[in-house]
């Protein structure tokens, strides 16, 4: 009898484990690929041979990026919209900057989080990666209103920003808008977080329960994988509206990009940075995937569908890189003053 029970466990433990990997293979051949556990293979995905990732750059990238005098206000940073303790978003509907302005196309903030591994940045994808981008926000009226020179007189007034431009790239380093910016964008390549579904894609069976992986399979069953694939699950341009009209299209003027394709949103720590869509209408993860059914794929997704899509979804809720606020130097009586017309 105990040889019968021992044998019954010993096929029951060959069965889920064949099934563990046979959902791993599925996942894998959906076009679904796991963020690598080597920091070396890491670094082949987010590093840049011209610029290359340094501890001296992302220290110095991670204090711009918290640094409030990069706005013609002196009030708002790139963390305020990118708040990385709230999942890299701001929790709002329409991104909100100079002199309270909420965005005129009310468009939501997509996280910052994982961004590296996006195809295209900003909703209608108008930069190919993080260096322009983070061009685009500082500058803009609605949002931080830094003209470039406002911003180079900023940096380049305070002493320590100087020494701190010259220990990183050389005493020849010219600080201008561009090396500002793409130091901000060194340090968001870091801002990268593996889960429990990365584990499992490198091998881990055992790292997601089995409501997950159920939820997994149904994932990629219903199709959502065709626009949520890739490293990011996201990050690339997408037709929206395929098979119905979106719930909330008239909130907002926005239509995405020329072609009307729009940046599919990634799904990792996709808990964490609700209002959902482009305009932010939807604050129901459920609802969101439901809505995503019917817009995108033309198929009605059940209420239990949806919770279990739900809860592989809260399986790429990610482990976060230890981010300590900065100190920042402090301005001297060159530095141009705050400033909010």
């Amino acid at each position: 009898m105990k040889l019968i029970k021992s044998l019954t466990l010993c096929a029951l433990s060959a069965s889920f484990l064949f099934a563990s990997s046979s959902l791993e293979t599925k996942a894998k051949n959906s076009g679904l690929k796991a963020i690598p556990e080597s920091q070396l293979e890491l670094l082949k995905l987010i590093d840049d041979k011209n610029d290359p990732i340094t501890a001296e750059k992302v220290e110095l990238g991670k204090k711009l990026y918290f640094e409030p005098r990069m706005s013609k206000s002196g009030i708002i940073s790139c963390n305020t919209c990118h708040n990385l303790g709230l999942g890299g978003t701001d929790g709002v509907s329409a991104a909100v900057g100079h002199k309270w302005t909420a965005n005129p196309h009310h468009l939501n903030s997509p996280t910052v989080y994982n961004s590296v591994f996006f195809d295209a940045q900003f909703w209608d994808g108008r930069s190919a990666h993080l260096a322009d981008q983070a061009q685009g926000p500082v500058q803009a009226g609605p949002e931080m209103a830094a003209p470039k020179k406002l911003v180079e007189e900023r940096i380049n007034s305070i002493p320590e920003y100087i020494q701190e431009f010259k220990t990183t790239y050389g005493d020849n380093v010219k600080i201008d808008f561009a090396k500002i910016t793409s130091t901000i964008a060194i340090f968001e390549k870091t801002l990268v977080t593996p889960s429990k579904f990365d584990d499992f894609l490198n091998g881990n069976t055992n790292a997601l329960n089995e409501a997950e992986k159920k939820g997994l399979n149904t994932f990629i069953d219903k199709g959502c994988v065709s626009c949520h694939n890739g490293i990011a699950l996201g990050g690339t341009m997408q037709p929206f509206e395929v098979a119905a009209k979106y719930s909330f299209a008239s909130v907002g003027d926005f239509k995405g990009d020329k072609n009307g394709m729009v940046k599919t949103p990634t799904l990792r720590n996709i808990t964490e940075t609700a209002p959902y869509f482009h305009n932010g209408q939807i604050w129901s993860l459920s609802k969101a995937v439901k809505e995503m059914g019917s817009t995108q794929l033309g198929i009605k997704i059940s209420d239990k569908e949806a919770q279990e899509i739900v809860t592989f979804l809260k399986a790429l809720k990610g482990r976060k890189p230890q981010i300590i606020y900065p100190q920042l130097p402090e301005s001297t009586l060159s530095t141009p003053k705050p400033a909010f017309d």
